[in-house]
């Protein structure tokens, strides 16, 4: 099941990158959508593709008087993100964004080199923790936008966000083989996107990277795969397309 999602997932990025690359092409010289840039509020629909994993530090003290864990590493993985633009515009050049339905599917692991692992429990020398999320995303992004020419437009974007993980298991009961995960987290993320202008549309591809600010880890002494790790914070970079 895993490889026909991760299959999915790549056919998904190779269909987004080469979009916009299909869609340049087919611009013309005429000014499209020339009253697009003077309506106060515009919507759009956002799809797109991500890459992300954990940035973590060691709980020393554990680390260092325990023999069943050799080294911990946190691994990349690539998810997908679907959310619903509105944008409103302040001026000719700056404008607030947010995303009120915004979705991103995840699947980040921990990968632990294990000394002695636990054949009947499924442990090997190398063992890997998967951390499913389903994130609901709340953010509010300034953007600063250059000047129209023709029917291109470059922008850069900075903000920050609030983030609710409806699949954490920090209230899992049992757990011996979980890392638990607060459900709240909140950080900043940038960017940089453009805007293409169709006859009937604006297409915008976007790349941004996010940083998780708030420890994510909710630390359990009697767990083995979760008291040698102290803080964990998300970080994630993601390729989108809007559709406005």
């Amino acid at each position: 099941m895993q490889h026909l999602l991760r299959r999915k997932i790549r056919v998904l990025a190779i269909a987004l990158f080469c979009l916009p690359l299909a869609a340049v092409s087919q611009l013309r010289e005429k000014l499209n959508l020339p009253d697009h840039d003077e309506k106060k509020i515009h919507f759009g629909i956002n799809l797109g593709f991500n890459r992300s994993h954990f940035s973590f530090t060691h709980h020393t003290p554990t680390f260092l008087q325990q023999d069943s864990i050799m080294a911990i590493e946190s691994i990349n993985s690539t998810g997908i993100n679907l959310a619903w633009l509105v944008n409103l515009n302040l001026s000719e050049h700056f404008s607030i964004r947010t995303y009120p339905v915004n979705l991103t599917f995840t699947e980040k692991a921990f990968e632990y080199s294990l000394p002695k692992p636990d054949r009947p429990d499924g442990e090997d020398f190398i063992t890997e923790k998967k951390v499913q999320s389903i994130t609901l995303t709340l953010p509010v992004q300034l953007k600063f936008q250059s000047d129209r020419i023709n029917n291109f437009r470059v922008y850069m974007m900075a903000g920050m966000k609030a983030e609710y993980d409806l699949a954490s298991n920090a209230g899992a009961r049992k757990a011996e083989n979980l890392i638990k995960l607060k459900r709240l987290d909140y950080g900043a993320e940038a960017g940089i996107g453009f805007h293409f202008y169709f006859e009937m549309f604006v297409l915008t591809p976007e790349i941004k990277m996010g940083w998780g600010i708030g420890n994510l880890h909710s630390r359990d002494k009697s767990l083995k795969f979760s008291n040698t790790i102290d803080k964990i914070n998300s970080r994630i970079i993601s390729f989108s397309l809007t559709v406005e």
